[in-house]
């Protein structure tokens, strides 16, 4: 396996260590799509495939977050999310792997048909599940299960500078992907965009690459992390800091790498609409790809619209598929005891 941002920049990587919990690089495919417009060619980068326990784009954030907390001592990881957050399970799943416990402050969302096996999957597992969110008293729950515990906490989506490096090194993967003939250089990348890190950080490391590629960063979620500022800010703030740490790394335009869509968000996070839908059928049905409804299926969706608008111009397009592609050892059906699983989240298992 590749690092490739230590690679470029070695004495930022010795500053900032990662574990090597991801297989890279992942694949990068180019595709044939047919669509009422036309037929196109799409190049598909397939971090579903990024670690053989649990993939998708959460684990190369995790690779530096939780060295970061094993390296200061921490016997447990928290973090946040919605009942069927991904970001939460891979935390949850990753953390298992090297040897810490992980406790999960998980709040409501729509129902979607993953989250019953998502929880069932952290039941499995252990994890720490608390209600969050709402008009619950968050301090009180922070002491209550954060305190003297030597926990160490995972910001939500894993959304920090040093989460965010996570996909500085996936620009720079793909840049060198490009250079090895892999694949030709895209125009524009579809990522969704819940927290914006991976967004961010992508953006990053492709302008440190030196391509003039365009990020397009699908917005999935309408929390209060989730807007084109704070993903400037967090952009700015990782800069800063890698520059600060090594004056070598340096993103000319970074601005210019990154645009924010957020017209297919669909109503809100987890809710689906028909091109959202239609893009998760033409995925699996064209490029026998497995999206899902919240992120890839909305990130997929916008490729296809911009696809077939009356001002494309032949841009070459890639897909960023953030999902997850190894199967759960656990079914969705309701277990018999709801022991470690709150009674709320009842709802979430079919009558």
């Amino acid at each position: 396996m590749r690092d490739f941002f230590a690679e470029a920049y070695p004495n930022l990587a010795s500053r900032l260590p990662r574990l090597p919990l991801a297989d890279l690089p992942t694949p990068v495919m180019t595709h044939r799509l047919s669509l009422p417009s036309g037929s196109f060619e799409v190049a598909v980068k397939h971090d579903e495939s990024s670690s053989s326990i649990y993939g998708g784009n959460k684990v190369r954030k995790l690779e530096y977050l939780l060295k970061r907390a094993v390296d200061r001592g921490a016997h447990r990881v928290a973090t946040f999310g919605a009942a069927g957050s991904n970001h939460a399970l891979a935390t949850a799943i990753h953390a298992a792997s090297v040897g810490l416990h992980c406790s999960c402050f998980l709040s409501h969302q729509a129902s979607t048909p993953n989250v019953a096996r998502t929880l069932n999957m952290h039941r499995q597992l252990g994890t720490e599940i608390i209600r969050w969110g709402g008009s619950l008293d968050q301090v009180a729950l922070f002491r209550k299960y954060l305190q003297g515990r030597s926990a160490w906490v995972i910001p939500l989506g894993g959304t920090c500078w040093l989460g965010a490096l996570g996909f500085v090194n996936a620009g720079l993967e793909l840049a060198s992907q490009v250079d090895s003939g892999a694949i030709a250089k895209p125009d524009r990348i579809y990522i969704a965009c819940g927290t914006a890190g991976s967004a961010a950080g992508l953006a990053l490391g492709i302008a440190a690459s030196g391509l003039d590629t365009t990020v397009h960063a699908v917005q999935v979620a309408d929390n209060p992390f989730a807007s084109e500022t704070k993903m400037h800010k967090l952009m700015a703030k990782t800069l800063f800091i890698l520059n600060r740490f090594d004056p070598a790394f340096v993103a000319e335009g970074w601005r210019r790498r990154i645009v924010w869509r957020d017209e297919f968000l669909a109503g809100g996070y987890a809710r689906v609409d028909e091109p959202t839908s239609q893009a998760v059928k033409v995925s699996k049905d064209q490029l026998s790809l497995e999206l899902e409804t919240t992120y890839t299926g909305k990130a997929f969706a916008a490729l296809l619209h911009d696809l077939q608008a009356p001002g494309y111009d032949g841009e070459t397009c890639l897909f960023w598929n953030t999902c997850n592609a190894q199967p759960l050892p656990v079914s969705a059906g309701r277990p018999e005891s709801l022991a470690g699983i709150p009674d709320e989240f009842d709802r979430y298992y079919a009558s």
